[in-house]
């Protein structure tokens, strides 16, 4: 019995310098973004190993799909957690998948906005019952404008929550923004989308920006008349690439030399966004999550930038893009992607440079830092 005990308490020791060395190795800041149907989930892993996750995906009959696309990217991370869960809103398919995940793995804080300013019947019941549930086992916190995330080796900065966006710009930024004086309001948003929770992350030079679902009048709120911003290296493109969101007040005025789109096969990649996009000075690349029958072959990228197709194959693309069809019940369903999903991996140096790598095919292009970073 002596012995048996003398040889457990070694391997324990044994085992504790080498977790602690892997986690000490890791050099890059990895982001997993995760194919969610049109939906968001966005995983962010310090060197530090803490985490950052960004909403959890589809609810529903979705939810179970969802939630173990975002774990296949948790186990390929290494973690054994979620240090840090921020829901961007309260709209289904950016929370849908949370208690699914939630009874996978353990997350450790809860961040939000707070209440839900659109009443539904599936959010409500949801936020009373469940997501209390949820977090009185770990830690609730509701977010400000300015507000700081604590994750080791990363700056996390709320830029924007419940319908406020800060005040001060970030150091280096607040320069006068030039497409300010052409912007043009759309009408009050008065939902959910308006009320995203918006991060600026920042690892060493690179710096990231996630501003969820967050609508045109918020983003001029946000960078009018002055960037309080200023340029980023990354975009994770707002809204799924809707043209209620991606006003040229922010994309244009942010310079990000890569923007990713978290899109569905039948949801956003709209032609009004992509041409906001495509367009955006210093870009020069755009990934998709999916290939979008909204943009048709007008609008998209090279396949080699598309993470993600269908389950049957189309015999062709069609050119033109195809109209989006009204949001409801009635909607058709769009073409299915049950089958094996591919997410979009990005790793960052401290020195600005970063990777992008597309999980279907390999594909894998480097960004240097520019000169000036």
């Amino acid at each position: 019995m002596m012995r048996t005990s003398i040889v457990f308490l070694l391997l324990v020791t044994l085992a504790v310098p080498v977790y602690v060395a892997q986690t000490r190795t890791a050099k890059t800041l990895d982001i997993y973004l995760v194919d969610v149907e049109g939906g968001n989930s966005t995983l962010f892993v310090s060197p530090s190993g803490e985490s950052l996750l960004i909403d959890t995906g589809n609810g529903g009959s979705a939810a179970a799909r969802d939630a173990g696309r975002i774990m296949a990217a948790i186990k390929d991370a290494g973690l054994r957690q979620i240090d840090h869960l921020i829901t961007t809103h309260w709209h289904g398919d950016h929370f849908g998948g949370m208690a699914e995940l939630a009874a996978r793995i353990p997350i450790r804080e809860y961040i939000d906005h707070g209440a839900n300013v659109q009443p539904a019947d599936a959010a409500d019941t949801f936020l009373q019952k469940t997501y209390p549930e949820l977090y009185n086992k770990a830690k609730h916190t509701v977010v400000k404008p300015g507000d700081k995330i604590p994750v080791a080796g990363l700056d996390v900065r709320v830029m924007a929550s419940a319908g406020e966006v800060i005040k001060t710009s970030l150091p280096g930024a607040g320069r006068p923004n030039p497409y300010c004086a052409a912007f043009k309001p759309q009408e009050v948003d008065r939902t959910e989308n308006a009320q995203s929770v918006g991060s600026h992350i920042t690892f060493g030079k690179f710096r990231v920006l996630h501003m969820g679902d967050l609508t045109v009048n918020k983003e001029f709120d946000l960078m009018c008349p002055n960037n309080r911003i200023g340029t980023v290296d990354l975009f994770v493109v707002s809204h799924h690439g809707q043209p209620i969101s991606n006003s040229e007040v922010l994309v244009h005025a942010i310079h990000s030399r890569v923007a990713i789109l978290n899109n569905g096969t039948r949801k956003g990649g709209q032609p009004e966004a992509m041409k906001v996009i495509h367009s955006a000075p210093g870009l020069e690349d755009l990934w998709q999550l999916h290939f979008s029958q909204l943009s048709g072959q007008e609008y998209t990228v090279p396949g080699m930038f598309i993470a993600n197709t269908v389950d049957q194959q189309p015999s062709a693309m069609p050119v033109a893009a195809m109209p989006a069809p009204q949001p409801g019940p009635s909607a058709p369903s769009p073409p299915a992607h049950n089958g094996i999903a591919y997410w979009i991996k990005v790793s960052a140096e401290q020195d600005g440079s970063f990777t992008v790598t597309n999980g279907r095919n390999g594909f894998s292009k480097t960004y240097r830092p520019k000169p000036s970073s």
